[in-house]
């Protein structure tokens, strides 16, 4: 079967390459045709926009709405949004129309992809498949109400014709049912995980980056994300750090990730006198991810109980099980359901500082404790391997 995916985004950024790429990899494994039309945020310095890799054909074909450069995120203003919007809109549909395709694969109901996506259901009378991974109302930043009035509009009403929608929590699903997609056509796909994207760093590279940062004899605790309060708002472990080094003065914060809130997290650091016990790392590379969950003795995805993270399914969570670094995070939408029973890491309450601290406490002080919880976490990450997860797609079933 050939199967063309459109993308609003680069297979480089946390949802592309932690769910879309590994999507594209092994349905091509399984001897599918795989290509993927996407955008790229920062089209501009590409030097290579077409290529394969691990038998996918992919293209970059216009720039996405946002330009990332090193560590910072920088939006566009409205009248320059329009006109990239456009033509991300024609470049995604011209490759929509033209390229040889059995399946049209959209990847976030986003108004570009999910027009080219429609134009190629009803001209020339493909199938349909939409992912909604997120809600994207309801986390994105906007920085006027028409702007999220229109991302509102598509992510309500593409799904609506689709002849599949897939999504990975439970919130979305019953989202998608209240926007009128029919129960029976929605499939429930969490995020999962690559192995083999995560094997172990040599033990030379761990040392050297930790003699580098500063943390011999040091409890890390660690963050590796994205830095947009509005998704993932930092700052609640940033308030909550400065309660665990009261306690352990031995500890440290390691911030892996960039984005346009990085100055403000910098200056809690400061006002909270914990500076000094801070690590900026700043964007690494995808490659590099695995090192600095190496170095980390726990890792916290913190959120408030808001749609956004009800509309969630963290990867973080994946890939610390992946890694065997102990997880803590707050109880809101699907993680309590992803984390089994016995919980495969650290549930607190949510939006909650001092609770956080103290779960992240527990962790650090209770040696049984992280070898309890890491251990069912390596069990229970088997389960989330997306070359398991991609079988269970109802396009797996057949393949030319």
């Amino acid at each position: 079967m050939r199967i063309l995916f459109l993308l609003t985004q680069d297979l480089e950024s946390p949802s592309g390459l932690g769910r879309f790429w590994p999507l594209a990899r092994e349905l091509a494994r399984l001897g599918h045709s795989v290509r993927v039309a996407a955008l790229h945020a920062d089209f501009g310095a590409l030097q290579e926009r077409t290529f394969v890799r691990d038998g996918v054909e992919i293209e970059y074909v216009a720039p996405m709405h946002v330009l990332k450069q090193g560590n910072q995120k920088k939006y566009y203003r409205p009248h320059q949004l329009l006109w990239i919007a456009l033509r991300a809109t024609w470049t995604l549909s011209r490759a929509a129309l033209t390229s040889p395709a059995d399946v049209i694969f959209v990847a976030k109901p986003h108004p570009m992809n999910g027009v080219a996506g429609l134009l190629a259901k009803t001209l020339r009378h493909l199938p349909l498949l939409v992912d909604c991974d997120d809600y994207e109302a309801g986390s994105g930043r906007f920085s006027a109400a028409w702007q999220r009035a229109i991302i509102a509009f598509f992510e309500k009403r593409i799904p609506r014709h689709a002849d599949r929608v897939t999504t990975h929590t439970h919130f979305m699903m019953e989202n998608l049912v209240s926007w009128g997609v029919p129960r029976e056509r929605i499939f429930y796909l969490p995020n999962g995980v690559d192995p083999d994207r995560f094997q172990p760093p040599a033990p030379e590279r761990v040392e050297a980056a930790r003699e580098k940062l500063g943390l011999h004899g040091k409890k890390v605790v660690a963050y590796i994300g994205s830095l947009s309060f509005p998704s993932h708002p930092v700052y609640l472990l940033m308030d909550a750090f400065a309660q665990v080094h009261a306690v352990l003065p031995d500890s440290v914060l390691l911030i892996v990730g960039g984005g346009e809130n990085l100055p403000e997290l910098k200056k809690q650091a400061t006002d909270l006198n914990v500076e000094a016990a801070t690590r900026f790392v700043g964007r690494v590379r995808p490659a590099e991810v695995p090192l600095y969950y190496a170095l980390s003795d726990v890792t916290v995805d913190p959120v408030h109980d808001d749609d956004a993270a009800r509309g969630r399914s963290p990867l973080k969570m994946f890939e610390s099980w992946v890694c065997g670094v102990p997880f803590v995070t707050m109880d809101v939408g699907d993680r309590a359901y992803l984390m089994g029973k016995p919980a495969a890491g650290v549930l607190v309450e949510a939006g909650n500082e001092m609770h956080l601290a103290n779960g992240i406490l527990r962790i650090l002080s209770r040696p049984s404790l992280q070898e309890k919880i890491t251990s069912i976490g390596h069990r229970r990450v088997g389960h989330y391997a997306w070359y398991h997860l991609v079988r269970s797609l109802p396009i797996c079933g057949e393949s030319r």
